[in-house]
């Protein structure tokens, strides 16, 4: 009885799970890639040719983003490569296919300094409107983590995973860990962020009593990610906004205006964590964007000058 490219599979997810040990997200993922692939090549049996991953290929270039399209590749060839590490198939076909393909630089999107002037405005404004002493709190600690945000630049995922004890008031330090457990120790430098963390954990005294999270909700457990895009869409609406803001703006708008402020690209990287300078250079091409945007709002007949 011939073994189905199906069953073979589920074997290789099991071994992803096992040997490799990879966490459930990241095996959900490639088992849709695969099945996906299943479902658009005419065939359950090995081999498979190098015309049918053609057609492939092409079909998911018809019907996705190249961000999209790059990680089904990947999931793909990992389990040819699996195939072939396992002697199951003698030649990979994915081989002799070139695989490169131009994909489209994406900005990353920015919060405009007004709209950052007004979104922290509305925040401490809304202290002032509090009707009880939990709303006040409340408020308090979302100040707090919009002014560490905003002030350093770090992931959502990051702000939420800090400890108490990397917080550093006296020496006015916020000690971070970021991707692939590479840590990074920032400066808080702004007054308005360091009055901001003071009064949170004034306020907070008690609730910090009962964990080691620096951020918690009102069952004193660590403050979620969802809870902290939900805080964000949150003051925005009242506010009045008319723009989506997701965390990571937060970050994109730090660097840029590090950048715009002549910051060493090096430092920039730094403090974002970059393991590579080449993610960091992104926001240079931001920084030019901007450059034009001025110059065409001087002189309509700058517009026709590539900045």
């Amino acid at each position: 009885m011939q073994t189905t490219l199906e069953s073979i599979m589920n074997e290789y997810l099991n071994y992803c799970s096992i040997h490799k040990n990879l966490d459930r997200k990241t095996i959900k993922a490639y088992g849709i890639d695969l099945r996906q692939f299943l479902s658009l090549i005419p065939t359950n049996t090995l081999p498979v040719s190098k015309e049918l991953l053609m057609d492939y290929l092409s079909n998911i270039h018809k019907m996705y983003q190249p961000r999209t399209i790059k990680r089904k590749i990947a999931s793909v060839k990992a389990f040819f490569h699996y195939l072939e590490y396992e002697e199951i198939i003698e030649l990979n076909p994915f081989n002799k296919i070139d695989l490169s393909f131009r994909q489209p630089k994406r900005l990353p999107k920015t919060i405009p300094s007004n709209m950052i002037e007004v979104f922290l405005s509305t925040i401490y404004k809304e202290k002032n409107r509090a009707m009880t002493p939990y709303q006040e709190m409340v408020v308090i600690r979302d100040i707090a983590v919009m002014e560490l945000l905003f002030a350093t630049g770090m992931r959502i995922s990051e702000l939420c995973s800090l400890k108490q004890a990397d917080l550093d008031l006296e020496n006015r330090t916020v000690l971070i860990f970021g991707k692939g457990a590479k840590e990074r120790m920032l400066q808080i430098g702004n007054e308005e962020v360091m009055d901001a963390l003071s009064r949170y954990k004034d306020c907070f005294s008690e609730e910090l009593l009962e964990t080691e999270w620096l951020f918690v909700n009102r069952l004193h457990n660590r403050l979620s990610e969802q809870s902290v895009r939900y805080m964000i869409n949150r003051y925005v609406d009242v506010a009045g906004i008319d723009m989506h803001i997701t965390p990571h703006m937060f970050r994109h708008s730090f660097a840029t205006l590090l950048l715009e402020a002549d910051v060493d690209i090096r430092y920039i990287q730094k403090m974002l964590g970059h393991s590579s300078i080449t993610t960091t250079e992104i926001y240079t091409s931001v920084s030019m964007s901007k450059q034009k945007e001025i110059l065409e709002g001087m002189n309509p007949v700058l517009s026709q000058i590539t900045v």
